[in-house]
């Protein structure tokens, strides 16, 4: 598997990690494969590592891969991934992760929230994973959001491209003060207007399955992969964090890596724009 062997971690901007964790979903497993097959997308040789928005995120200093996490027996993952991604901001580096399944956002957001305690989450889905607790679990990847608003961890949630909304979610909207734009409610010309700093969640499943079907819950009527890309390149604000999660290559591997490729360029070209502070 090709990857940045040549980049210095020291130097770069950008950290890379996969965290290849799906225990908490609740429907189908697969989505710890991901990260392994974004990457073989990424340098499979039938795109270059240039964003959209001119950056190469192949040059050096830019971006460097981390690997995955190996989790062990002793500790409890999401203390794990807590502490991987706090270490990684303790470094003033900009984390990009790639899961897995959408449970890893909420200690994703509890350790880069001690360093941006200001922070706005957009979150593209077509679930809100606002649930109080799904199937008993209250960690589930159905959940994430509502721990995060519960605690405090963030000043404003957006969400985008959801099309699940039930009563129980639709009291959680309410209860937690979320911004949601519905996918039935989408504008071909959506701009928003988003705070720095700013931390992308961007479930695969916000996307058609008819252009990313390599997930878990298929929700027809979703986002096109270039409407989702031109919301990407219109963000002004500070992108200081981002995750692509519950890509399930168990499903269908090949076309969804290379659509969680293309979102990864994006999302770097992106943060690269501006630095971290």
């Amino acid at each position: 598997m090709s990857s940045f062997p040549e980049k210095n971690e020291i130097q770069a901007r950008i950290i890379v990690q996969g965290i290849p964790f799906d225990r908490y979903s609740s429907y189908k497993r697969g989505p710890a494969q991901a990260p392994e097959k974004i990457r073989e997308a990424l340098f499979s040789g039938s795109a270059n590592l240039w964003s959209e928005s001119g950056f190469n995120i192949g040059a050096d200093n830019v971006l460097f891969d981390a690997g995955d996490l190996n989790f062990s027996s002793d500790k409890d993952v999401f203390e794990e991934i807590e502490l991987s991604v706090s270490k990684i901001c303790s470094d003033k580096k900009k984390p990009l992760l790639l899961g897995g399944d959408h449970s890893i956002t909420y200690p994703i957001i509890k350790a880069i929230s001690r360093y941006f305690p200001k922070l706005t989450i957009l979150h593209f889905d077509a679930h809100p994973d606002l649930y109080d607790e799904y199937d008993g679990n209250k960690l589930s990847h159905a959940c994430p959001f509502a721990r995060i608003m519960e605690e405090g961890l963030v000043e404003c949630l957006i969400q985008v491209g959801i099309r699940t909304l039930n009563a129980h979610q639709r009291e959680q909207v309410e209860r937690f003060g979320v911004k949601i734009i519905e996918m039935k409610d989408l504008p071909s010309d959506l701009v928003l207007n988003l705070s720095s700093p700013l931390y992308i969640s961007f479930d695969m499943d916000c996307i058609d399955p008819g252009f990313a079907p390599g997930v878990s819950h298929w929700e027809p009527g979703g986002m096109s992969s270039r409407q989702v890309i031109e919301i990407i390149q219109s963000i002004s604000a500070n992108i200081v964090g981002a995750d692509i999660v519950e890509f399930n290559p168990e499903v269908e591997s090949d076309l969804t890596a290379m659509v969680a490729a293309k979102i990864l360029k994006e999302m770097a070209g992106k943060m690269l724009e501006k630095d971290l502070y």
